[in-house]
């Protein structure tokens, strides 16, 4: 991970140079494990925020509070960490201003994601200077992704299959939804272990599973993403998943998404997910190098029209180590697709307070079309239940 990490800071800086870019700040936690192959768990919400200054020709250099420090140090290949304390005069803008200097010609942020306490002190302190964005630059690096990279993710997808599989096991008339998600943790955290170690870099990487079970039960089912809760389950219902905040494994996070009925389905949930599924296998049939982002959700778009239903959602969004990347599937954008990209691909339909169909996959476009990355049945899925 970490030669990885450090060929991608070069090719960053690289690109940087092309471009007359001489230092950027990168503050987000998904850029920071990407190019410096460290992340932390307690960072900006808890009032530390963490930096990587990227220079175009020097040595990259981590801003870290001193708590911190030891844990990044171990985790990352960068050998310039300059720590900070809460106290003192080792404040985290006096160490930022020692590397920026007192009069840099333009700042580069992520603009979209910059933490307001560092925005502001950068306004305060650098009044007139040009807050430049770095994101599209970081942002066009990141849409390929290495094999090494699509490996990681197809372990994830693994990883989601078993919690998949735990979720569809825990389904019968009576038990609770919160009971679900409890089984999709302890599925999904199970199988994480199986692909670490406890040595070297990996020990840092925790197997299990968090964040909220977006899960919604019965004519909820049309809330989208309602977490868990204490509803028990009736025969007929419809139940479903959803693991696009769960579903990751070394920051890389997929898209993975099952409905799922309880013994028995009604007519018109059946036709509702049936449109559902074959709208997301029309637009995943489309996927080949060379066409736009648009057209895979032009087809799936046809099929909803065909079927007599409306969609407000997005066919699907690039994933990597953020949940969200560029380009999306969706209309007016008109990035032509590459091998190497990497793909959440939704079938989304509601009918509030009545029903909903949903389904989702993640795929990685190859030469010649495309990979799944997760793998479950992509059909009406009744339990026995």
């Amino acid at each position: 991970m970490l030669d990885e990490a450090k060929g991608r800071s070069l090719a960053l800086q690289a690109r940087m140079r092309d471009l007359g870019i001489q230092r950027a700040i990168f503050t987000d936690e998904s850029s920071i494990a990407y190019l410096a192959g460290f992340w932390g768990y307690l960072g900006v919400e808890f009032g530390r925020p963490t930096m990587l200054v990227v220079d175009a020709v020097e040595a990259p250099i981590v801003i870290t509070p001193l708590m911190e420090s030891e844990m990044v140090e171990a985790m990352t290949w960068v050998e310039d960490i300059r720590v900070w304390e809460d106290m003192g005069p080792r404040s985290w803008g006096r160490v930022l201003g020692h590397v920026l200097g007192a009069e840099p010609e333009e700042i580069w942020v992520e603009r979209g994601s910059i933490p307001a306490i560092l925005r502001n002190h950068l306004d305060e302190s650098y009044p007139g200077v040009p807050i430049r964005d770095i994101s599209v630059v970081l942002g066009a690096q990141r849409m390929i992704k290495s094999p090494f990279e699509i490996q990681v993710m197809k372990q994830a997808g693994q990883i989601a299959g078993a919690m998949m599989a735990a979720a569809q096991a825990s389904l019968q008339a009576g038990a609770q939804e919160y009971e679900s998600a409890l089984a999709v943790i302890e599925a999904g955290s199970r199988k994480a272990a199986t692909f670490l170690t406890d040595t070297g870099w990996e020990r840092f990487v925790s197997p299990m599973v968090h964040n909220l079970q977006i899960l919604q039960s019965g004519s909820d089912t049309s809330m989208v993403h309602r977490r868990a809760s204490l509803r028990r389950y009736q025969r007929s219902d419809p139940v479903y998943f959803c693991f696009c905040n769960m579903a990751q494994f070394k920051q890389y996070k997929l898209g993975f998404d099952r409905m799922f009925h309880i013994g028995d389905v009604t007519p018109e949930a059946a036709r509702v997910q049936q449109a559902a599924i074959d709208a997301q296998q029309a637009a995943i049939a489309t996927i080949r190098p060379g066409i736009q982002a648009q057209e895979v959700a032009a087809a799936a778009n046809e099929i909803y029209a065909e079927r007599g239903y409306a969609t407000g959602y997005r066919t699907g969004r690039s994933i990597g180590v953020s949940y969200l990347e560029a380009p999306e599937l969706k209309e007016g954008d008109t990035t032509l697709l590459q091998p190497g990209m990497t793909f959440a691909v939704d079938g989304g339909i509601s009918v509030d307070g009545v029903t909903a169909g949903r389904i989702g996959d993640s795929v990685v476009v190859t030469e010649t079309g495309f990979d799944y990355i997760t793998d479950y049945p992509r059909e009406l899925l009744v339990t026995e239940h």
